[in-house]
């Protein structure tokens, strides 16, 4: 593996040398596929657009993201700026100097690839949605309409899955075989929900079942091997040691953190669906008008961006993942249930009035 690291460094060395003035552009393409995005910004899109699609993709992150971690503390990957100063391959401390960045010092293991594998995963749910309608209608599109809006949206997919991984390899915080690993990782995962049909109609049971066996799973995981005495936070204290500036370290980038995020949104998801609200309004008379989609999609964008002004304390760890738990859920259920059933009381009363 040192010689499969060595190697991965000159790559690392050779993208921030030729290409530092890609930085702001690089920098964009690693926000595309943070998969926290999903919840904020593709999640509450394409939920008024289409539902299935909505709740696939949050299925899809969830599980992708928990294969994710479990995949990491199996392998034990080191991530570049780390890896570089704790290495004893380089003679006489002649370690090269890797450039770091606000977004390179995340504290979890490093392979596979988190950003690729849940930017894969939702994209490509994103993708095969788009072209779902225009493989349905195929006989009323000329063939060669067909053929250019496949080969257009298939090349825009693969045009942004390799600036992410491009963009992760150039902040130093993957090396390049990492982020492979996480597209083929993304790959099986979005590909088995292809053959899933089952997630549509999942009831509140489900969703808490599936909740509680990704939680006591990873718990199970994690408590087994710590009583073989294998630390799976084993990065952590790393990550803080060779950071370059201490501002860059953030709790949110911890393994648990993440799961807590995820576990969130999925109870979040599954008490909207099965919710009053969302059956008065999404599946409402008012669900199927274009003008009340676009208000929940618009009000739903405002909304959640107005959440990162919210911080969560992080003095206290247990404290940060239970309050990390409630806003991921209150994400789904905002979108969801809430916004849509505000705007459908409000239209109700517009129509009451006319």
């Amino acid at each position: 593996m040192d010689f499969l690291h060595k190697d991965g460094v000159l790559i690392i060395q050779h993208l921030q040398k030729d290409y530092r003035a890609y930085y702001s552009f690089l920098n964009f393409m690693s926000n595309v596929g943070d998969p926290r995005n999903i919840f904020s910004i593709y999640f509450p899109l394409w939920f008024q657009l289409n539902q299935t699609v909505g709740t696939k993709m949050i299925w899809v992150a969830v599980i992708g993201d928990w294969f994710n971690l479990i995949f990491k503390w199996i392998l034990f990957g080191h991530r570049p700026y780390w890896w570089v100063q704790e290495t004893h391959i380089y003679p006489n401390y002649s370690s090269p100097c890797l450039e770091q960045f606000p977004a390179t010092c995340e504290t979890g293991p490093g392979s596979p690839s988190g950003h690729a594998m849940g930017s894969f995963c939702v994209w490509y749910v994103m993708v095969t949605a788009a072209l779902s309608p225009s493989v349905c209608q195929m006989e009323k599109l000329s063939t060669t309409l067909h053929r250019l809006t496949w080969s257009f949206l298939w090349s825009l997919f693969w045009l942004i899955q390799v600036s992410v991984c491009i963009s992760r390899v150039f902040i130093a915080t993957h090396f390049p075989h990492q982020v492979i690993l996480g597209v083929i990782g993304g790959m099986l995962v979005a590909e088995a929900f292809e053959h899933t049909p089952g997630i549509q109609t999942a009831s509140l049971s489900t969703y808490l079942k599936t909740n509680l066996f990704l939680f006591l799973s990873a718990l199970c995981f994690y408590l087994c091997l710590r009583v073989l005495d294998i630390d799976l936070l084993w990065s952590v204290p790393i990550a803080k040691k060779w950071c370059a500036n201490p501002d860059w370290i953030h709790i949110d980038t911890t393994p648990f953190a993440g799961l807590v995020r995820n576990l969130g949104v999925l109870v979040g998801l599954g008490l909207a669906i099965n919710s009053d609200m969302f059956l008065r309004s999404c599946r409402g008379e008012n669900g199927y008008k274009l003008n009340f989609r676009l208000l929940c999609i618009a009000a739903s964008l405002t909304v959640l961006q107005l959440y990162h002004f919210i911080k969560i304390p992080t003095h206290t760890e247990h404290l940060f993942y239970v309050l990390s738990f409630c806003k991921s859920a209150s994400i789904p259920l905002t979108v969801v249930a809430l916004i849509p059933y505000c705007i459908h009381l409000l239209m109700k009363q517009n129509g009451k009035i006319d």
